[in-house]
């Protein structure tokens, strides 16, 4: 047998070790004893017992019956969010904090090196402990962020401050919005039901919104100058104010979001709650980031939307038309539509600045963004910024083999005017390439030709290949070889493995 079916098969084995905690964890959470459950699934106690403890292989007979049963979508039982959780915190391991030892062959991380294969048992085994770990971690990076903001401060050095990177509240709420798939069923059935019930019309909402807010909730509509601020809602007078500067679609969204603070309230502290968020800043930022949710799922209702969109081959540019909403609207949609028993096709959504910072990121799909460093340079929301306003095109593969179909353009906005500061990002839209025949830009693009996949990773850090011409730093565990006789074309040279 040769050591590529050895590997498949060891591969397999492990996968299936994955599932025993999976269904121990879904069975506790439905609070059954494992005879209760033996007896639904018609299979004996012992049976299960041993699937529960890794001994026997969860198979697909006992799978369906799963489903059929507990009316569950068997997605939850894949490996995705495990990998996720495991690549988050791999990256959070990136910190010099866990390089506490090194060797001459070996950075190693707290004495041991890391073995990845375990790392990913341990997240599966306990992803509840990943994510306390990963809590854990951010309040760490933030203590020592605001401890270095301290010191500049009193240094007088405040440039040094602009690199300290986003502040920990939205790095927390991205983080739930990312477990949730970027999906919230009620939320988005909330919206979806307002559109229907009051008739309102694709692509007109300003006057229709306006007309609504002053209906429903005697509250007026006003437009102000300049510096006024862009959005203000007086409770003791009832009027809403909204700035000249801001265009028609954001004026819209504008009012979108603020029906939702008025009407759903009740709702978005029942899904705040459920992030579990750690301090009163995370959950207002929470909740702003849920109203601008329901925004988008008012102004681009679910099923039209996806109606539309897989007629129009998920053509962004189309949609902006037929629902009259920016670009970015569009992207961060599309990548939202995880609705049970009727999917559109799982993209994951990213904004990044010309510096690089991650300013967005939500997935529903397996792509892993980084959380510690930069994003890998290779990736084309970085190029986007070289041709403005141009959709690009790319095939990935990250070192797990995975090929992505992505997309990428670049996005501007401005306050008004020719001095008003304007801001330009790129925006990354991209989905597994199996769903790539699906998207009008596909056309054109040999999806089968491996050779054309560009090779990207997380980060420099967690990457493993050794022969990138564009790597910034050296992969955890790897030792540097350095002759001061000798340059090769490839950034670092590394010594040999060594047990």
């Amino acid at each position: 047998m040769s050591d590529s079916d050895n590997n498949k098969k060891a591969t397999a084995r492990n996968r299936k070790t994955f599932l025993g905690g999976k269904l121990r964890r879904f069975r506790e959470g439905q609070a059954l004893t494992q005879a209760a459950m033996a007896t639904n699934l018609g299979i004996s106690p012992s049976y299960l017992n041993q699937i529960e403890n890794d001994q026997r292989p969860l198979t697909v007979q006992v799978l369906l019956k799963l489903s059929a049963t507990y009316n569950i979508d068997l997605q939850s039982f894949s490996e995705g969010a495990d990998e996720r959780l495991a690549s988050e915190v791999l990256n959070c391991l990136d910190d010099p904090l866990f390089h506490i030892s090194k060797s001459s062959n070996n950075n190693k991380i707290g004495g041991e090196s890391v073995n990845i294969r375990d790392l990913r048992e341990a997240v599966a085994s306990s992803p509840v402990f990943a994510k306390h770990f990963l809590t854990l971690y951010r309040a760490y990076s933030q203590t020592k962020h605001n401890y270095a903001d301290l010191a500049h401060e009193i240094a007088g050095d405040e440039a040094v401050r602009a690199v300290e990177g986003p502040q920990f509240p939205y790095e927390e709420v991205r983080d739930f919005f990312y477990y949730k798939n970027n999906y919230f069923d009620d939320l988005d059935k909330a919206a979806e039901s307002l559109f229907n019930n009051e008739g309102l019309s694709l692509g007109e909402g300003e006057a229709q919104l306006v007309h609504y807010l002053e209906r429903s909730h005697n509250i007026r509509v006003d437009l102000v100058g300049e510096n006024d601020g862009l959005r203000t809602f007086n409770t003791s007078r009832k009027v809403l104010t909204l700035s000249k500067l801001l265009s028609h679609k954001q004026r819209v969204f504008q009012l979108a979001h603020q029906i939702c603070l008025l009407e759903q309230g009740s709702l978005l502290d029942s899904i705040i709650a459920e992030g579990n968020l750690s301090n009163p800043q995370s959950a207002a930022v929470c909740r702003v980031g849920l109203a601008n949710y329901y925004a988008g799922a008012l102004l681009m209702p679910y099923e039209q939307f996806l109606d539309r969109a897989q007629a129009d081959k998920y053509d962004i540019e189309r949609l902006q038309i037929h629902f009259n909403v920016s670009f970015e609207q569009v992207c961060h949609r599309v990548s939202t539509l995880q609705r049970p028993h009727h999917k559109g096709i799982p993209f994951y959504f990213v904004r990044v600045d010309m510096a690089g910072n991650i300013s967005k990121r939500q997935s529903a799909s397996d792509f892993h963004f980084a959380q510690v460093g930069g994003a890998c340079p290779l990736w084309n929301v970085h190029e986007a910024f070289a041709t403005p306003g141009k959709i690009l095109r790319q095939i990935a593969e990250m070192p797990d083999g995975k090929r992505y179909f992505c997309l990428a353009r670049t996005v501007t906005r401005t306050e008004g005017g020719y001095l008003m500061p304007q801001k330009t990002f790129s925006v990354g839209l991209g989905c597994e390439i199996h769903h790539a025949p699906n998207l009008v830009y596909s056309v054109g693009c040999d999806l089968e030709d491996k050779n054309a996949a560009i090779p990207i990773g997380v980060s420099c850090r967690v990457c493993e290949r050794t022969n990138c011409p564009q790597r910034a730093f050296p992969p955890i565990g790897k030792a540097i070889r350095i002759n001061e006789h000798e340059r090769d074309f490839l950034p670092y040279q590394f010594l040999p493995e060594t047990d």
